[in-house]
């Protein structure tokens, strides 16, 4: 098992049975005639984030929350311990496989299926309770934007950073983090881990698609999925944790193929955090434009309408990630069993899931996330506009989702 396969998404099947012409211009078409559908049916506003069917009172249960915060706390405590006096060799230790395979790419279905699980179980936020804390007042212009530069340093870590998956470098990166993160809660208190735990905002951004959610009296519903997306007022640095992840992922699949291996100096440090740069800066520069041209009379309308950018992220990460954390998440389990030892490195089932399988969740991931995407920008375009400048307002970003569907399958064809 190779250092490269763990720090990076793709890992896994390449033996994708498709035909990518075909997949390329069926993706966007599907786009565009959902669209087109979409705007025909749908004339007034329909997501209500308030509306859907009550859960049951166990489902939400504080003895519930309370094990689970400890328990993942002690397991934080037992990987970075790991980290530092486990194995060295990355393939022996656990700490790697944890950090990129289980809590990365783990905490993306996790949270669209249960929620914003990170904020419950955050083991920052359990040691933030014990610490002193200044009550000071978080900036409202800073929205984000922390968190947004948290998760570019930590794509760029993953993808870009030299010896990443080194055991003793994963260590001194989750105390780092924590040690500023927790600085930072004992200035402003628990609300910095609202806007500022990268993490934290990555799971709890996830969980607006989760079908579970909360209505304005706290009570646990069942929901339609796309009801979390729409919002009534701009929340600063959302679009820039979009851009970062759409952007981030790309880079991924971008760095898998024969286009980029072809670029001189690929493999170097300078050379990746540019490219890195240029995806992230590429899909921000799109999105900034198909919102310019829908409107420029109201103001804030990228804020307003980012939140719908969050069905692509989580397409792009299924797409990318799906068969990684099947494959090389077995990784973790086998290491459990011995995480202080020197044996040898356990071996990975790579017969779990069937190159069709992989083919139809990846296809289907990215153009289903387009699909959401548009719908849930159309529904939000109800509440601002009326019926015909709606639809017509969204043509642009109709058009920038089918160049990002088309996009993304093209360069997850060719790996």
């Amino acid at each position: 098992m190779s250092v490269d396969v763990l720090a990076h998404g793709l890992g896994g099947r390449t033996d994708l049975p498709l035909n990518g012409a075909a997949a390329i211009i069926g993706g966007g078409i599907a786009v565009a005639v959902s669209f087109a559908a979409v705007a025909k049916l749908w004339s007034k506003p329909w997501l209500d984030p308030d509306a859907g069917r009550p859960l049951p009172a166990f489902a939400d249960s504080a003895a519930l929350r309370a094990v689970l915060r400890w328990a993942v706390l002690l397991a934080s405590v037992f990987v970075v311990a790991v980290a530092f006096l486990g194995p060295a060799d990355t393939n022996l230790n656990l700490a790697p496989w944890v950090l990129f395979v289980t809590f990365w790419v783990g905490l993306v279905p996790a949270s669209a299926l249960f929620g914003p699980v990170w904020r419950v179980v955050n083991p920052l936020r359990t040691v933030q309770r014990w610490l002193p804390t200044r009550s000071r007042s978080l900036p409202a212009r800073l929205g984000y934007w922390p968190a947004a530069a948290w998760l570019l340093a930590f794509v760029w870590l993953e993808l870009v950073a030299p010896n990443r998956s080194d055991p003793r470098l994963v260590g001194t990166v989750i105390v780092g983090y924590a040690v500023v993160n927790l600085a930072a809660a004992a200035r402003y208190g628990p609300a910095w881990f609202e806007r500022g735990d990268g993490f934290e905002v990555y799971s709890t951004l996830i969980a607006r698609l989760c079908p579970v959610g909360r209505r304005g009296d706290g009570k646990l519903i069942l929901r339609n999925p796309l009801a979390g997306l729409v919002q009534e007022r701009t929340e600063p640095g959302l679009a820039g944790v979009a851009c970062v992840l759409i952007g981030a992922t790309a880079f991924d699949g971008l760095t898998r193929t024969t286009y980029w291996q072809a670029v001189p100096g690929s493999g170097d440090i300078r050379v990746a955090t540019l490219g890195l740069a240029a995806s992230i800066a590429a899909v921000s520069a799109l999105y900034a434009g198909a919102m310019r041209a829908a409107s420029r009379e109201v103001s804030g309308l990228p804020g307003l309408f980012a939140p719908t950018l969050l069905p692509i992220a989580l397409g792009y990460a299924v797409a990318h990630y799906f068969s990684f954390f099947l494959l090389e998440g077995q990784m973790p389990v086998l290491l459990a069993a011995d995480p202080f030892g020197a044996g040898t490195a356990p071996r990975v089932d790579y017969r779990l899931v069937s190159p069709e399988l992989v083919a139809m969740v990846q296809i289907n991931a990215i153009v289903l996330g387009h699909i959401a995407g548009t719908a849930a920008a159309h529904d939000q375009a109800l509440r601002l506009f009326p019926p015909r400048r709606a639809r017509r307002g969204q043509l642009p970003v109709v058009a920038a989702m089918v160049l990002l569907t088309c996009t993304g399958l093209l360069l997850l064809l060719s790996g």
